[in-house]
């Protein structure tokens, strides 16, 4: 029964943070002559929480990580947005853009998965 709650945890917390991710960007659409920030920023904010919440959350087993973690995390961030915008930026001539992009955002991602690990562990 543990498989099927962690499953649901899963698909709630997927939902969710597809839906805030979805939401997010359209309000914040960019267009691709400069970097995608939408994007970016959302990457940002799901590389702080995932720092964050595994701190936090130490049982690997625990439904509450799978909801958050995985789910949440997992649908909230767009790894695969960050690619096809990276290859649409380099389609387009925006060589030295893309390059920046890629840059920034593995730079600034792992930044704030440090920075949201430590300020977890201030408190």
């Amino acid at each position: 029964m543990k498989n099927i709650n962690n499953l649901l945890a899963v698909f709630v917390g997927g939902g969710i943070g597809s839906f805030l991710r979805f939401l997010i960007s359209n309000i914040f659409k960019s267009n691709l002559n400069t970097i995608p920030f939408a994007t970016l920023g959302i990457n940002i904010i799901g590389c702080f929480l995932i720092g964050i919440i595994s701190t936090l959350i130490n049982d690997e087993n625990s439904i509450l990580k799978f909801l958050l973690v995985v789910g949440f995390c997992g649908g909230f961030t767009t790894f695969s947005a960050y690619g096809i915008e990276t290859i649409q930026l380099l389609n387009t001539g925006k060589y030295f853009t893309a390059i920046f992009y890629v840059i920034l955002s593995n730079i600034t991602c792992i930044i704030s998965v440090y920075a949201g690990i430590k300020v977890t562990l201030l408190f």
